[in-house]
């Protein structure tokens, strides 16, 4: 019987009752996120305080993020015809948080200020549902909120997405007819953010140079503010808003190979913290595209084959799995927490504050349709037929994404940071990310067990006292056939290289992949020792206790680890993972390492199956070549739980073209 003593928050609990397949459903889940911030909200309303730890800004901006993100929810919902009863918080907050008398006032903005950042939930709401957050206002109040709001618009601010902040605060203005709205300075800004437009759909993050296309190309920032802007301008800006939709139905036809059939997105890249705001573009797409209130003649078509109830799907079962879940996403008294999966620093940037986590309430951008839209009435359906077993290229993001066999994942060279951000190598480098595993941080800079080094190839040149991975990759493209295959360069040390070729599964093998390095020391001189792990996975037996070694075999189906020789298996509730040697001229040894608690980002205990190997002969190359093997478990029960040994005793093939290579 499964232990639920204190393994979930009364938050938590009451969500689990709550289905969320309707818009009431939703609306009760943000009423009731958004009740538990009352008791964290300052006397006046513009402050919302829920934790000590902080960020690079200062106390003052870190409370404004708790006052102002959740708006992203409380907006759509009002927009939608909804009510709320502590709306009063809110609008009580805008007029003293923007006050320069009140001891609640949030502080002039300065050139790349924080507070820039929450001005684009403030200008959606002005923008959707103006009715109650400025006209029950004092004509003093609506002065004070166009004076902050447009104190922005002769500051600096950062070349990324941070421009669309501007852009919404000045379409906020515009919407309320406040003199401090600058219709000349938000052209500029949208024209400069079309530079950052790149293809097929896709944004980068800023100007040519910028390589990371993570999240904020999406559902954080950018897709999503092309998507509401298309809904909320089209009558001033047509031509454009007809743009971002043409962009939004490219991207959506890649972007939906993120996801996986239980509402799993893909986790990768930095502000994860964010949870269900992954999700948001689906509710974004929604609202752009629903006609009603739309203008004639403009076409809302959806890209085949993403219908309304595909749509729905997609962003319903991505919150339905935070709600029902994963009880670590909230605290006790239902307060995101700064983690993922649990509460986590290990995984935080130095921008997250603990107010930072309800970016996810972008998520309920879907509550400003109202109950008759075509996205409410639709039945709801599953991840569609036509795109399940598929592999598909990401021309642009440099990454396989494959979902044969039942496992959602990427393959993925050639994205990097183009600024510091803590564990950048474990967001960015790693060669492969799961939307059922999660991937891996480090928790320190010595042992193996705390790199939690999963889906990388991790080197040691100093008798394994500290271990190095990929961070930044050069020369990164497709390869093979119909770009079947990635390969790119990087540089452990500065007289090392290793070229490294991934390769997705293929029907023959369909839960494997295949990554292939070569490893060349410029003199031959220096030892190495390499460790490269394949998924890390919940680490717990049935007795929730670690996971005892399998005595019966590698072809046992039983929960436990198996190391044996050239390879690793971990087999528990949350599926199978395991890893091969198939190198030609070199022996590595198979271990299932129990990595450090709180390194992997779903399983706060996770083991790791591993290959190690040292190297101190003179040699120029080293060639590695790794099987690696995933298959999660639904969560509903038995589905791919017995017989998957068939598909672990199949050993991928690798492609003639990397064996010619290799000879």
């Amino acid at each position: 019987m499964e232990n639920t003593f204190m393994s979930s928050s009364p938050f938590h609990e009451k969500a689990k009752l709550n289905p969320l397949r309707s818009r009431t459903d939703v609306a009760s889940f943000l009423a009731s996120m958004l009740d538990a911030l009352e008791p964290y909200t300052s006397t006046n309303g513009a402050r919302i305080h829920l934790g000590h730890t902080a960020t690079h800004f200062d106390e003052v901006a870190a409370q404004l993020e708790g006052f102002s993100r959740p708006i992203w929810g409380l907006a759509s919902l009002l927009a939608g015809g909804g009510t709320y009863n502590g709306v009063s918080r809110w609008c009580s907050g805008l007029g003293s948080g923007t006050d320069p008398k009140n001891r609640e006032f949030w502080g002039s903005m300065r050139d790349k200020d924080q507070r820039m950042v929450e001005c684009s939930a403030i200008g959606y709401a002005l923008s959707v549902a103006g009715h109650e957050f400025w006209e029950p206002l004092s004509e003093t109040d609506k002065v004070n909120i166009g004076n902050w709001l447009g104190g922005m618009n002769d500051k600096k601010m950062p070349n990324t997405n941070w421009l669309w902040f501007r852009v919404f605060a000045n379409l906020g203005l515009s919407r309320v007819n406040s003199p401090r709205a600058d219709p000349n300075r938000m052209k500029a800004d949208l024209d400069h953010l079309d530079t950052f437009y790149i293809g097929d759909g896709w944004s980068r993050d800023g100007p040519e140079g910028i390589v990371q296309l993570d999240y904020y190309s999406s559902s954080f920032a950018i897709q999503v503010a092309q998507l509401l802007y298309s809904k909320l301008a089209q009558k001033e800006d047509p031509k454009r808003c007809e743009e971002f939709r043409n962009r939004a139905r490219m991207f959506a036809l890649d972007f939906v190979h993120y996801f996986d059939s239980e509402g799993r997105a893909i986790l990768f890249g930095r502000s994860l913290v964010y949870r269900f705001a992954m999700s948001a573009f689906w509710s974004a797409l929604a609202f752009a595209f629903d006609p009603a209130n739309g203008e004639d003649g403009v076409d809302y078509s959806l890209p085949a084959p993403l219908t309304w109830g595909v749509i729905k799907g997609l962003q319903l079962r991505n919150i339905r799995y935070w709600a029902h879940t994963q009880p670590g996403a909230f605290d006790r008294s239902g307060i995101l927490t700064l983690g993922f999966s649990y509460p986590n620093h290990n995984l935080l940037e130095n921008y997250n504050s603990p107010g930072s986590p309800y970016w996810a309430c972008k998520a309920f951008i879907c509550l400003a349709l109202p109950e008759s839209s075509l996205f409410w009435t639709a039945e709801e359906e599953e991840y569609p037929a036509s795109l399940r077993n598929t592999i598909r290229v990401m021309k642009h993001a440099l990454q396989i994404t494959t979902n044969l066999g039942g496992h959602t994942y990427l393959l993925s060279s050639g994205q990097q940071c183009s600024y510091p951000v803590k564990q950048s190598a474990a967001k960015y480098g790693k060669l492969a990310y799961s939307a059922a595993f999660g991937y891996s941080v480090p928790v320190a800079s010595l042992t193996l067990e705390e790199l939690g080094g999963d889906s990388t190839l991790a080197i040691s040149g100093d008798a394994e006292e500290t271990w190095k991975c990929r961070r930044v990759t050069k020369e990164a493209r497709f390869e093979g056939n119909e770009n079947r295959w990635l390969r790119s360069m990087w540089y452990p040390y500065p007289d090392v290289e290793i070229e490294t070729w991934l390769i997705p599964p293929t029907s023959h093998a369909p839960l494997w992949h295949i990554r292939v390095h070569r490893i060349r020391m410029q003199d031959g001189d220096r030892v190495l020792s390499t460790a490269e792990g394949g998924w890390a996975i919940y680490g717990q037996g049935q007795d929730q206790r670690a996971l005892d070694p399998i005595q019966d075999g590698e072809e046992s189906e039983s929960e436990g680890t198996f190391a044996s020789g050239g390879l690793a298996r971990v087999v528990s509730k949350a599926g199978v993972a395991g890893i091969v040697d198939l190198s030609p001229d070199v022996t590595r040894t198979g271990q299932a390492l129990r990595t450090d608690a709180n390194t992997n980002l779903i399983s706060a205990r996770a083991v790791l199956p591993v290959l190690r190997a040292s190297y101190e002969e003179k040699r120029k190359d080293i060639w590695l070549v790794t099987g690696v093997f995933g298959l999660p478990f639904d969560r509903s029960g038995d589905k791919h739980k017995m017989g998957w040994i068939e598909e672990w005793k199949k050993r991928p093939v690798l492609p003639k073209g990397i064996s010619d290579l290799m000879k």
